[in-house]
């Protein structure tokens, strides 16, 4: 049994070399439509937030912290902890709170809860994030396994956006700095010398090669929410009728249904980088 694991992992680890060098997608670096907007919470004035903030004690897990990617990594690797990964079940309520509160009962969630958490914790200290989806270049003809789901975060000593992945307790960066999404597919694709690290430093190469073969499939359509706030759904920010942008490699199809069945009627399409990468306000 051990000799298939390993053969199989190496086998998906080939596979991933080779699709990666296929799928160098391209986009636009140029143009903005100033029409798009992402809206972020006030996070000192939420008393939503200031709930999460002090039920959780989650200043002390940043406490003696002194840079940005110190505190991401550890309210990742909180987030990363609070229950085991089950992809079948849900909450009664997608927000932080319920979630955290559920896995105190012992529940399990999928990597859409990692996501919301890990972006809501970020919030409570005072950082931009967003929840993102990513999905496979046949998002629409998969029946299941067509999407993941984790998070962004602005990171200020930076200057940019940083992707980090709940479920796997995992972040990207390339010569020190944190990657995006879109950089992580180019790192993968172009063989670049990146790294995956978690609060204890780079992680082990067994986790890189899992991780590797999982991800890069994914990373071909990315999806964000214009309104980040705590609001009521009818006061939520909209394009057009639509409450998130997607990002669209130039060539790429507009997909408009997920996983055969799922209408993808809640997005608007940009192939522009500066669109999806705006610097929060």
């Amino acid at each position: 049994m051990k000799k298939i694991s390993i053969t199989l992992l190496l086998s998906l680890i080939a596979f991933t070399q080779l699709f990666a060098q296929k799928n160098n997608v391209q986009y636009d670096t140029i143009s903005r439509n100033p029409e798009f907007d992402f809206k972020f919470p006030d996070t000192l004035n939420n008393s939503y937030l200031a709930q999460l903030r002090t039920e959780y004690n989650l200043s002390k897990l940043i406490e003696n912290k002194t840079q940005d990617i110190e505190k991401v990594l550890a309210i990742l690797n909180w987030t990363h902890s609070q229950w085991e990964h089950n992809g079948s079940n849900e909450p009664s309520k997608n927000d932080a709170l319920t979630i955290l509160k559920e896995a105190r009962d012992g529940k399990k969630f999928r990597c859409v809860e990692y996501g919301i958490v890990s972006k809501t914790a970020l919030d409570a200290l005072n950082y931009k994030a967003r929840v993102i989806g990513i999905k496979t270049k046949e998002v629409e003809t998969t029946k299941t396994g067509a999407g993941h789901v984790l998070a962004e975060v602005w990171m200020p000593q930076f200057s940019k956006w940083v992707l980090i992945d709940g479920q796997f307790n995992v972040m990207p960066i390339l010569d020190s700095i944190p990657l995006n999404a879109v950089e992580f597919q180019q790192a993968i694709a172009e063989n670049k010398n990146f790294q995956l690290i978690d609060i204890n430093g780079e992680v082990s190469k067994k986790r890189r090669k899992m991780y590797l073969s999982f991800i890069f499939v994914y990373l071909y359509y990315i999806d964000a929410k214009f309104d980040n706030k705590y609001l009521p759904i009818n006061e939520k920010l909209t394009y057009k009728g639509k409450s998130s942008l997607m990002l669209v490699p130039l060539g790429g199809k507009n997909p408009t249904i997920f996983q055969i069945k799922y209408p993808l009627d809640y997005v608007i399409y940009t192939n522009s980088l500066k669109d999806f990468y705006q610097t929060p306000k």
